[in-house]
């Protein structure tokens, strides 16, 4: 298994207003998006993790800052260092993990194959050392999608939209939030981006979607989501790793007064398709005055 880890570059679309950077579960990485978690407000000299999985495979960007992820296949040890957002660490059910050397106000994106089950841990090394891989390991656990129900462009309104209160599991050695499909999250995520390096001042966004759902997080720093359904406008501001805007279709967005180092994480419902997205605001109006 160990010679399975290894680094995945990520795109990285350059540009002046700030950069994007996107992955799709089963493209990019190679599992389906299911679970997504990020670990922050790490104190200095803190080890996270600590633990193998069965059946789980892991992705793990530092979203900012930088820390070590350090694996273990029950023979050698291999360390890897994270300090870019494009890029991540792909891990392989059955190797022990863990992560340390946290740099200030460092953030670790962590996207994740199954749902959470306890039962998928091994926490006790020599537990982990003691055992076949062949005997941890079984057929990864599904999780059946439920898609949110589809709001007509036209009848979406500003109300559909809202702020969600995510969970936070307080620790110690740093807090959690997780996130999974068709449970915490209202839709089943298959793709995820991130903007980054925003210069002050700049706006980005200024579309709709036809179909596509979003959860969008203000990973590091703050800014300001304004929405617009045609009719009305609304602005919402984003500060907490732990407080997200759900965002239905048919619904204009953009975003401005962006922090200095702010990162805005934002889980899609599709894949990229660039017919999904209305990017002129008159034909955005004319679409939701359609009958």
């Amino acid at each position: 298994m160990m010679q399975e880890a290894r680094i995945i570059e990520l795109p990285k679309i350059k540009d002046p207003r700030g950069n994007l950077t996107f992955l799709e579960g089963e493209n990019h990485i190679p599992f389906p998006i299911v679970r997504t978690f990020w670990i922050y407000d790490v104190p200095g000299g803190e080890t996270r993790g600590g633990h193998a999985y069965k059946n789980t495979q892991e992705f793990i960007i530092a979203l900012s800052g930088s820390f070590d992820v350090v694996l273990h296949d029950g023979k050698q040890e291999r360390r890897f260092s994270l300090n870019r957002s494009y890029y991540g660490l792909y891990i392989p059910a059955g190797t022990w993990r863990h992560m340390e050397n946290f740099s200030t106000n460092a953030l670790a994106l962590v996207i994740a194959s199954t749902p959470y089950s306890e039962k998928e841990y091994i926490r006790n090394f020599e537990e982990f050392n003691a055992g076949s891989l062949d005997t941890l390991t079984a057929q990864a656990t599904q999780l059946s999608e439920e898609k949110e129900d589809k709001i007509p462009f036209s009848k979406s309104t500003l109300h559909d939209c809202r702020k969600i209160e995510l969970p936070i599991n307080h620790r110690e050695k740093g807090n959690i939030t997780v996130i999974e499909n068709a449970i915490t999250l209202p839709f089943s995520a298959r793709r995820v981006y991130y903007l980054y390096d925003v210069p002050g001042g700049e706006t980005r966004g200024g579309h709709a979607h036809k179909e596509l759902h979003q959860l969008i997080i203000a990973a590091g720093g703050s800014f300001d989501v304004v929405l617009n359904d045609g009719t009305s406008e609304k602005t919402v501001t984003l500060n907490r790793p732990y407080q997200a805007l759900k965002i239905v279709p048919g619904i204009w967005r953009e975003l401005n007064n962006f922090s200095s180092g702010a990162t805005c994480l934002v889980l899609a419902s599709e894949t990229y398709r660039e017919s999904d997205y209305i990017r002129d605001f008159d034909e955005f109006l004319n679409k939701k005055n359609e009958s």
